[in-house]
């Protein structure tokens, strides 16, 4: 404890503002621009990266401030859809920190990345001849360019070296010829592997021959890492389904049935969207296509360490679908629960955002936001008029559009909250006149670090506030609401001592609320609660 000001709070939760935006900011790359942008709550521009590169498809915002863009390499010898070959981390400023250049004669970088930590995961393709497909057993005679993923840790000399890797064609199997190393009996036997032979109409995205029974016919277009777990999740366009992999494993498990901290190695862990892909019984509940699997932040938020998908035809052609999932994790097993003979629960989505604007049958996003809300990005569609046609935008619990639609074009786009490190590092860089996130009560004005314990996180009824003060300077505790609005606010001083304050929040909306520390002008402490009933 720091000497003169102690202070113990004990606090509570998450506030779910609903019927109103986010407070943060959107980070997107339009399709094929060169210009990455940084947006506020009002939708004003607080800040952008000019490449002179087109983005092909993600970028993220690292806690240091800078930017993790995929991009479009120069000569490259492979060619597909969303094919990237570079990636690159990009300061506040503009300048390369480092970059690698993943582009050859049988591999090629492409679609998503995702952050572990300081390193980047990229998505990409490997060649494999007719003769080694048909060696493992696929009935088609053709050359594929089935999915690894590299981990990427940067040098320190403006470059990055691959720590990790993982490949699909490591995991797969087949029920068609039991001379190959790779047969199986009974392909529902083994929901760990992927059947080879499961996609035969489909593979338009890029590779040999093109259209249906081109190379890409897997199409791994969205990846997301979970750091509690220590697992990546990836979606399958043409499979029509999502996956879950082990990273907690060496390269060389990873390549295995064994090791991590499930004891598989590198083998599924657990499959949602189309039972049928491992012979079960069961809807197929991604009909068609698939983008952007993500983890809903665990931090007590609304259905939080569910899984969200971007369903493209989740209702018809026409009419995309926010899928939450809740995955049957066992913590004590480090499994995914499953009844033998039955697919993978839950057999229907858990819940449902029918996208009332804006639906697309391609390159698309969602998020769940801390308040609740979820975020949408969609980058074009079919026809009629919930089309797409590259819109953002934000709708509440109930599905009110509360921020958007802004014609962003792009194919991913992420939000950040004010308090995010690298919103925050971003700081005098960013155009602050137009967003509040800098202002007022805003987790920003945090001026020095104090030794706390907050508890009970969320909370249901109350917090509770525990503070012991010996400083000759007054200090105020104060709760306020997410735009702002005192709550409630108590002024200590020299006589005070030992404070202990209970403060009710049931006449209060469910939501996230800040309880500041405050001595005199500066604020000394500000620390998110969250409530809910």
């Amino acid at each position: 404890m720091k000497k003169g000001i102690k202070i113990l709070i004990i606090v509570f939760s998450i506030q779910f503002a609903y019927g109103q935006s986010f407070n943060g900011f959107a980070l997107y790359n339009a399709q094929g621009d060169n210009t990455t942008y940084l947006i506020d709550e009002n939708q004003n521009q607080a800040h952008e990266w000019v490449m002179n590169s087109e983005c092909n498809y993600t970028v993220q915002l690292k806690k240091n401030g800078n930017l993790v863009r995929g991009t479009k390499n120069n000569g490259n010898i492979l060619n597909g859809a969303a094919s990237g070959g570079k990636v690159q981390e990009i300061a506040p400023d503009g300048t390369i920190v480092w970059e690698f250049i993943y582009s050859d004669a049988n591999h090629l970088s492409h679609h998503d990345l995702t952050l572990i930590g300081d390193n980047v995961l990229l998505t990409a393709w490997e060649v494999k001849t007719a003769a080694e497909v048909s060696a493992a057993g696929y009935n088609t005679n053709s050359d594929k360019w089935p999915t690894h993923f590299i981990e990427l840790a940067p040098d320190g000399n403006g470059g990055a070296n691959i720590v990790w890797e993982w490949h699909i064609w490591d995991h797969l199997c087949q029920d068609v010829d039991p001379n190959k190393p790779n047969y199986v009996s009974n392909i529902s036997d083994h929901p760990e592997l992927i059947n080879i032979n499961m996609i035969q109409s489909q593979g338009g995205g890029g590779g040999p021959g093109g259209g249906c029974g081109g190379g890409d016919w897997f199409h791994v277009n969205g990846v997301d890492y979970n750091e509690e777990l220590d697992q990546i999740v990836f979606s399958s366009r043409f499979a029509s389904e999502i996956y879950i992999i082990d990273h907690s494993t060496t390269t060389a498990e990873a390549a295995t049935h064994s090791g991590g901290n499930s004891g598989m190695g590198g083998d599924i862990l657990y499959r949602w969207g189309n039972p049928s892909n491992y012979g079960m019984f069961g809807p197929q509940v991604i009909p068609n296509a698939v983008h952007d699997a993500r983890w809903i932040t665990n931090d007590g938020r609304p259905n939080s360490g569910f899984l969200q998908i971007f369903n493209n035809s989740g209702i018809s052609n026409n009419q995309s679908t926010i899928d939450g999932i809740e995955t049957p994790w066992d913590s004590a097993t480090n499994t995914y629960l499953r009844t033998p003979g039955q697919p993978f629960d839950p057999l229907n989505y858990t819940t449902r955002y029918e996208c009332g604007y804006g639906s697309s049958s391609g390159q698309s996003a969602s998020d769940r936001m801390s308040n609740g809300n979820i975020y949408v990005n969609t980058s074009g569609g079919g026809p009629g008029a919930n089309s797409g046609a590259g819109v953002m935008y934000e709708v509440d619990s109930l599905g009110n559009l509360v921020w958007g639609p802004l014609g962003a074009q792009s194919q991913k786009g992420f939000r950040y909250e004010c308090d995010y490190p690298g919103i925050i590092a971003l700081q005098p860089y960013i155009n602050t006149a137009t967003t509040t996130c800098f202002q007022g009560t805003s987790i920003h004005d945090t001026k020095m670090k104090l030794e706390l314990s907050i508890f009970p996180n969320p909370t249901s009824s109350e917090i509770n506030i525990e503070l012991e003060y010996n400083q000759k300077n007054s200090v105020t505790i104060g709760l306020y609401n997410f735009i702002g609005q005192e709550i409630f606010t108590k002024e200590l001083n020299q006589s005070s001592g030992f404070l202990k304050e209970n403060i009710s929040l049931t006449d209060l909306s469910d939501g996230m609320y800040f309880v500041k520390i405050m001595d005199n002008s500066r604020i000394l402490s500000s620390n998110k609660i969250s409530y809910i009933k």
